[in-house]
């Protein structure tokens, strides 16, 4: 990518854990009862192990986080890894409640399909680039510019099997209601479906054998 044209880009995208935006699904989105959470397994009185794996922005990360969750973040597009450090050392100074989320939070740069190979975590969360929408318009523009850096993530499929002969209890995969399954993938144990979002969940003792 050019570099002026990746300025332009960068300079388009925010992480900021202390939006109006970010602040009220914390406050009003409906705890662990959202989707999320209840794929992840959250639980009261048990606060799981969770490597975001495609952390992005962080909002899930911090969704988790927020809910007791220890997340450690992965992310390998170096613009993002930047974008998302900025993010976390605003919002640690933020104010107390906000900063012991944000301690609960780690931040790793590098491609998950290597650094996984030396963890167990409990928990893998795979929010991978998703598909082109047919109808593009309605597509975000922060997605597109995050599509723009990023690329398309044609290698989810590897980051889903390296997950699953890694994790100990549970991979998670976020995935658009209406594209069609990634291939090469065994099934999900089960499914929690929103508008627009799929949640497909892998429990680890519940796959068959390889």
């Amino acid at each position: 990518m050019p570099q002026g044209n990746e300025k332009n880009l960068i300079g388009s995208l925010v992480c900021d854990f202390t939006s109006e935006k970010s602040l009220y699904r914390q406050a009003y989105g409906g705890g662990r009862t959202q989707h999320l959470p209840r794929a992840i397994g959250m639980k009261k009185g048990h606060m799981p192990q969770i490597v975001d794996a495609t952390a992005g922005l962080g909002r899930d990360s911090f969704l988790l986080a927020s809910l007791g969750a220890h997340v450690l973040m992965i992310e390998r597009s170096g613009v993002v890894y930047k974008l998302l450090k900025q993010g976390l050392i605003k919002a640690s100074k933020f104010d107390g409640n906000t900063e012991q989320i944000i301690n609960r939070m780690n931040l790793i740069h590098g491609d998950s399909k290597n650094i996984l190979q030396s963890l167990s975590p409990e928990i893998i969360y795979i929010d991978p680039m998703h598909p082109i929408r047919k109808k593009s318009a309605l597509v975000k523009k922060e997605m597109r510019i995050l599509r723009d850096i990023v690329g398309a993530d044609s290698d989810c499929g590897d980051l889903i099997r390296v997950a699953l002969k890694r994790a100990t209890k549970r991979v998670v995969l976020k995935w658009p209601l209406s594209a069609e399954p990634i291939t090469g993938i065994v099934s999900p144990s089960h499914q929690i479906i929103g508008k627009t979002t799929r949640y497909d969940v892998f429990m680890i003792n519940q796959l068959p054998m390889t």
